[in-house]
């Protein structure tokens, strides 16, 4: 997911977003773990999505605190 995409959700959307991401990084280290998978990337690409998603939401709420 691109950061202009990201910036566009509002904060409760970022944090079911986020929820869902990281339910989707747990399953992908199961399955990488039990070797059902071998494509790490894709655990690479989620890890850095979620690390976009949890600054934009930082700023947000920092600037609903202002």
């Amino acid at each position: 997911m691109k950061i202009a995409e990201i910036r566009k959700l509002d904060t409760k959307e970022l944090t079911t977003e986020a929820t869902k991401l990281r339910e989707e990084i747990a399953e992908i280290r199961r399955r990488v773990h039990m070797g059902e998978t071998s494509n790490v990337r894709s655990l690479r690409n989620k890890r850095k999505d979620l690390a976009r998603m949890l600054t934009v939401l930082t700023e947000q709420l920092a600037k609903e605190s202002m």
